[in-house]
């Protein structure tokens, strides 16, 4: 009854798309240090734009303003959108709490930050001095509108758009639900980006031809997998139980990362790898040690390894391994030839119905009795040749 109920709970969370998620600091703090020290200039000389982040409720806005001189920013420019749950901004913008009460609040709001300076005389230029000059700059900000089709603020209507094609590089944590849609518009308007999204985003059609193509990649990543987000105070707590802990008012998810196309080192870093004679003989996976070979799919020519660290260092072949192996993938060691998704020959060409797990496109293995067993979803790599630079690749 328990697994039951919490499966409906989980379910209600997914109808309902919850999509108010916030990323805590120090995350946001670590993941853009990563690239900081790949390339100190990452960020210089570049306008900034948070365009899913309500000002001074958002981490993100808060780590940009805070850091403002010591990034070099151009500009920092972020957006909220009407009907968000936050309450703050009143606080910081009482005009916008003026009226004949009719008006859905917060309302949409885009603020642009040029400068960050001394504004308070205590010495030192800080998030203080940003809101005490947002107070009393209110060009600096301006309200969003809504229109036929879309809220003010949303990043899809024309007035966000408009300050995207004026951007550099985006950085927020966009809805889950309509994570498609968000990178579609980031690859259409050629921008830099470095978001917060689903993992098995990897799997979409519309994402992993990006990877594939090397024009999106896994950032850094949260520390041990985990990522923790804060949630708005008033809404239902519909998670699974163990994901939302009451005490830390924190909600906990493992199949969440960080998207990108800026460099960061851990990009170029060798995956250490054993023969393939070697892993047969030391493995410390039990699918691999003692036995006489890697197995063979049935309906793709490639090698299964199920384990990253598995992976032959002398095998030239293709190799299928599981999509966590994105997560080490080096473009300038390995080359993605494609994914199970779209790979391999259907099974009923291959073998007798009924023999085989009904379903999608999937890699398939012959048990050795007339019967095959359907695998996970797999990632197909080889090693790249000296003669097949990536694309992209400076090294």
């Amino acid at each position: 009854m328990a697994k039951k109920a919490n499966n409906q709970s989980l379910g209600k969370a997914q109808a309902a798309k919850q999509d108010e998620f916030y990323t805590q600091y120090v995350d946001i703090q670590k993941e853009v240090e990563a690239y900081l020290e790949f390339d100190p200039d990452t960020f210089r000389g570049k306008v900034v734009y948070c365009n899913c982040d309500d000002p001074f409720e958002s981490n993100f806005f808060k780590y940009f303003a805070a850091n403002f001189n010591k990034l070099g920013l151009k500009r920092l420019i972020t957006t909220s959108y009407d009907g968000s749950p936050i309450a703050g901004q009143g606080t910081l913008f009482p005009e916008y709490n003026e009226g004949n009460g009719k008006r859905q609040k917060p309302k949409a709001l885009a603020v642009t930050l040029d400068h960050v300076k001394d504004e308070d005389g205590d010495g030192a230029a800080n998030i203080d001095d940003v809101k005490l000059f947002l107070k009393r700059n209110k060009a600096a900000r301006v309200a969003l509108k809504a229109d036929d089709k879309y809220a003010g603020g949303d990043f899809r209507s024309p007035e966000c758009i408009a300050l995207l094609k004026g951007a550099d590089i985006v950085v927020t944590n966009p809805p889950f639900s309509l994570f498609r849609e968000y990178v579609a518009q980031l690859v259409e308007y050629r921008k830099k980006f470095l978001i917060i999204g689903p993992k098995n985003a990897i799997t979409y059609k519309e994402i992993f031809p990006l990877i594939k193509d090397v024009k999106l990649w896994l950032g850094v990543g949260f520390a041990n997998g985990n990522a923790y987000f804060s949630i708005p105070a008033n809404i239902g707590r519909q998670f699974a139980d163990g994901v939302y802990d009451a005490n830390t008012g924190l909600v906990k998810f493992r199949n969440v990362g960080w998207f990108t196309n800026l460099d960061h080192g851990r990009r170029h870093q060798q995956l250490p790898l054993m023969t393939m004679g070697d892993n047969l003989r030391f493995s410390k996976h039990k699918e691999i040690k003692g036995k006489a070979a890697y197995e063979r799919y049935a309906n793709y020519d490639a090698i299964e390894v199920p384990f990253s660290d598995a992976i032959p260092s002398d095998y030239e072949g293709a190799m299928g391994v599981p999509i966590t192996f994105l997560d080490k993938y080096n473009p300038d060691q390995f080359e993605i030839l494609g994914s199970s998704m779209s790979l391999g020959v259907p099974m009923s060409r291959v073998a007798k119905k009924g023999t085989y797990l009904q379903g999608g496109p999937r890699f398939y293995i012959d048990n050795g009795d007339r019967s095959y067993r359907r695998m996970y979803d797999r990632i197909v790599i080889c090693h790249r040749r000296r003669s097949r630079p990536a694309k992209g690749s400076k090294r």
